[in-house]
């Protein structure tokens, strides 16, 4: 690799944790990982979802041209990718259906799939490639294979105590700070079922407070994250394609929400990113009654062009995607009508990253109460209020990546 080209790949930020900094990381993680999927190629028959999925892109020849220029133009490039054909790549992902992840203190690859497509989804090709329904559908089926084993006992191979890739070894419990989660360490896996159970683990009663909670004015961070973007006055319609993404509410909201998306015309926009190590649960940032709460399926390693190469799991495209990723819409109704209603969009935006849903329209939920949560993978979320609602937000720019995250209960806004 050119060393101009290797100066400004350690340059890039990879926000969360979900991916190393250091690229070279990457290459040798992609160059193993390719190492086990041919020795497990050559041993069991690919799961259907990937063989179906390696059918749609070659009965198409759109697909098949548009990602062989992807795998092609990345190498180019000077990017090591680990394979350099379609069917390297389909045995890759075929490999991840039995994959669970397992810590590292100087490496962690948190989202191996976005590690894998980290720069053909963001060659010229890549970028419609990652915008074809049929490719996310099929995806969709894919990562809901990945999704079941991640949810089965078979995942949980790193939850243990072995150093260095255990999830419980010394290094891994100071990183998770896993003394403040309901856990057993005396009993196998510390009691989780699962990696996602692991995943969506719970805080312990008490550790995350909520923010006065009998005063509506307070709104409060409806997830662990880190602020990445406030805007103010957003239009029903924008380009949110262009180099600053602006937010565009129909997107948003989707095209059949048109009459709940023009209520938040003129209003603002918080949007914030989750972390590797953070809790992925979400709860309400106000106390109301649930009148919305739906899917929306939409792309999963979709960039915008405008941001130029962006290698960090998306980083620079996070405001894009609550137009057109797979995400969650859940709007309450607040008690208080000075504050009326707020969306709340949960953005699945790499490998799983499944939206499930807790609370469902009728139900009123008090301020802190858990509305669901992601299972694995990366994952931004916004909270959208109508006009004139926000007096201040405790958050302002310009954020620090490496400030702690705003805590979930903790105080965000003043209404």
């Amino acid at each position: 690799m050119p060393d101009d080209l290797q100066n400004s790949l350690e340059e890039r930020r990879r926000l969360g944790g979900w991916l190393p900094r250091k690229e070279a990381e990457l290459v040798a993680f992609r160059k193993d990982l390719a190492k086990q999927a041919r020795k497990r190629a050559g041993q069991a028959p690919r799961v259907n979802a990937v063989e179906e999925l390696a059918a749609l892109i070659n009965g198409d020849p759109v697909l098949r041209m548009d990602l062989a220029r992807a795998i092609g133009d990345a190498i180019a490039a000077g990017y090591e990718l680990g394979y350099s054909t379609i069917n390297e790549l389909i045995d890759i992902v075929d490999y991840l259906m039995t994959y669970a992840p397992r810590f590292s203190e100087a490496s962690l690859i948190h989202c191996p799939l976005n590690a894998v497509l980290d720069w053909p989804m963001c060659m010229p090709s890549g970028y419609a490639l990652f915008r074809d329904p049929a490719l996310n559908a099929q995806l969709k089926r894919v990562l809901n294979v990945w999704c079941g084993f991640l949810s089965g006992p078979h995942s949980r191979a790193h939850l243990n105590t072995s150093a260095p890739e255990g999830w419980f070894s010394p290094e891994a419990q100071e990183q998770l700070g896993i003394s403040q989660f309901v856990c057993d360490p005396v009993k196998p896996y510390w009691g989780f079922s699962s990696w996602n159970s692991f995943f969506t683990r719970y805080f312990r009663s008490g550790a995350r407070p909520v923010a006065e909670p009998d005063n509506s004015k307070v709104i409060v961070s409806a997830c662990e994250a880190s602020p990445y973007n406030i805007q103010h006055d957003v239009k029903l319609h924008d380009q949110f394609w262009i180099k600053s993404q602006p937010y565009s509410l129909q997107e948003m909201f989707t095209a059949g929400k048109r009459e709940l998306a023009e209520k938040f015309v003129g209003g603002s926009v918080y949007q914030a990113f989750l972390s590797a190590f953070n809790y992925h649960r979400w709860h309400a940032p106000v106390s109301g009654r649930i009148v919305k709460a739906y899917h929306v399926d939409g792309s999963y390693y979709s960039d915008t062009e405008s941001e130029g190469i962006d290698p960090g799991g998306l980083n620079d495209s996070q405001g894009y995607t609550t137009a057109v990723a797979a995400r969650a819409v859940i709007v309450i109704d607040c008690d208080d009508p000075a504050v009326g209603l707020v969306g709340c969009i949960f953005v699945g935006m790499a490998d799983v990253s499944s939206c499930v849903i807790d609370a469902l329209p009728g139900q009123w939920v008090k301020k802190g109460d858990e509305l669901g949560y992601f299972q694995y993978g990366g994952s931004t979320y916004c909270l959208v209020f109508r006009p004139n609602v926000v007096e201040r937000f405790v958050p302002h720019a310009p954020f620090n990546d490496e400030a702690p995250p705003l805590k979930v209960n903790a105080q965000l806004a003043t209404a």
